[in-house]
């Protein structure tokens, strides 16, 4: 399907047409699959420990090599589904993520669940941006904020619901049938994915840049971990700085290969694009991690700072997710009336203030006004992603979808960990400065604070895109065309 921009004539498509739209609806499921495995294993850890007849806190290792896996196989995404097919490398990864789901699922020992978990990890590192990419192949322009609205909702709700959801299973079944709901999930989506995504004729067969490949994935590798093993006090801090540094290093040395290889594995060339480079990796990235730092603040906020018990604390989360659900319907006439640049400075603006606001919680504070600063941050939170990823791909070139679809994943993934990392950090050294044995109420105001301002901060940024960014794909008609057309009349 073309996906070249609709003439001066035409006004840009008001709705996504019936095979862009079933398209986009198994991406999108595919993704929850993804995501939402990932945010339910973290509350049944203490039950696979005693299932493994292992201490908690060595079942951090299930989670470490996810995420290391999908480091080191997400920079060779965009290869592959050039090189093979989009449609074929995206079944795959869903196949590869179901069976693996259910080795982890029927794991007898720590081992075979690490084993499977990393199986699954390769699986996960494939199917977003393969995903993505067989989204933007099969969605024209005008369709683009549609389609990415519907594959955005994976990553504003699977992070809220999912430790809720992975809480009851976990009570009330048991910790593997948190593995077991993917498998009808994937076969579905499989046979969906076979019935109405159709192949992509522009395979190119280009050799494997091996030296870009083992640059850009050992940089992820340790960038990530060394973040990761930081914030949640996995080591030393000494070793994880250290692997941060080295990951940054690596991660100098791989962009240094990718400008200079003649068929580098990872065009750079899409950061030239003013909208990819500054949705993705400047404004973008530092929004993404304030907002991405969030979930993790707010439950321990609620307990630690207000005594309340991790379901009474879900509730409060539930408002956040309430907030997300809220704006899906009212984000394209939004994009379509204000355009982009407006909605994503002044939105952006409200989610910094909303998260800011939640420092001054007190228990002592009404509940329903922190259910309704809550509900806005899920809102102005929900209307972020989408622009954000929109506008990301607004003006990208079919020849580099793949690899600035395989960039935006890595930097998205930078993205969510860094949030974690600097969250715990900044309640560390508060913590530290008020010599406090424990967290506590305070330290959680400074955290909300910095997040509440780097977001604005960032959303600033946003006002040096010229008025008519993306006007192809939100349908927004600046002023002084509208002017210009009154004249003409």
């Amino acid at each position: 399907m073309s996906t070249t921009a609709p003439s001066a004539t035409t006004p840009p498509s008001t709705r996504l047409n019936r095979d862009s739209r079933i398209v986009a609806l198994i991406v999108a499921s595919a993704f929850f699959m993804n995501m939402l495995d990932g945010a339910i294993i973290t509350t049944s850890l203490p039950q696979m420990a005693a299932s493994f007849g292992v201490v908690p806190l060595e079942m951090s290792v299930g989670v470490t090599i996810y995420m290391l896996t999908v480091a080191a196989f997400v920079p060779l995404a965009g290869w592959l589904a050039d090189r093979f097919g989009a449609r074929n490398i995206f079944m795959l990864a869903i196949l590869v993520f179901t069976l693996a789901s259910l080795a982890c699922g029927l794991a007898q020992e720590l081992w075979q669940f690490v084993v499977a978990r990393a199986v699954q990890g390769l699986g996960g590192a494939l199917m977003t941006p393969v995903g993505r990419m067989v989204v933007l192949r099969n969605a024209q322009k005008s369709e683009l904020l549609h389609a990415t609205a519907l594959i955005s909702w994976p990553a504003l709700f699977a992070p809220v619901i999912g430790p809720m959801l992975g809480g009851f299973i976990t009570t009330y079944a048991s910790w593997q049938w948190n593995f077991y709901i993917n498998i009808p999930i994937g076969l579905v989506g499989l046979y969906l994915t076979a019935r109405y995504i159709p192949k992509q004729g522009d395979e190119s067969p280009r050799r494997l840049d091996l030296i870009g490949f083992v640059l850009s994935a050992g940089g992820l590798m340790c960038l990530l971990y060394g973040m990761e093993s930081f914030a949640y006090s996995h080591g030393s801090p000494a070793i994880s700085a250290a692997l941060v540094a080295g990951g940054l290093l690596l991660g100098i040395f791989a962009v240094r290969h990718l400008h200079r290889a003649p068929v580098p594995l990872l065009d750079l060339r899409a950061f030239k694009v003013r909208t990819f480079s500054l949705c993705t990796l400047w404004a973008g990235s530092y929004f993404r991690t304030a907002i991405n730092a969030t979930p993790f603040l707010l439950p321990l906020f609620y307990q630690i700072g207000f005594g309340l018990n991790a379901l009474q604390a879900g509730l409060y989360v539930l408002a956040y997710f309430a907030g997300n659900l809220g704006m899906k319907t009212v984000t394209t006439p939004t994009l379509k009336r204000y355009g982009f640049r407006t909605v994503l400075a002044i939105n952006g603006v409200l989610a910094g203030l909303s998260i800011a606001a939640c420092a001054f919680f007190t228990p002592q504070t009404s509940q329903v006004l922190m259910l309704v600063v809550l509900f806005i941050a899920g809102l102005t939170r929900s209307m972020q992603f989408t622009a954000l990823n929109t506008l990301a791909f607004a003006d990208i070139h079919a020849s580099q979808r793949s690899s600035a679809s395989t960039l935006s994943s890595m930097l998205q993934q930078v993205s969510m960990v860094l949030g974690v990392a600097v969250a715990a950090l900044l309640l560390a050294l508060s913590q530290h400065l008020h010599g406090n044995p424990s967290l506590q109420l305070a330290d959680f105001r400074i955290a909300f604070i910095a997040f509440g301002a780097l977001a604005f901060v960032s959303s600033l940024m946003f006002l040096t895109l010229p008025e008519d960014a993306g006007t192809e794909v939100s349908g927004h008609q600046p002023a002084r065309d509208g002017a210009a057309a009154s004249q003409r009349t």
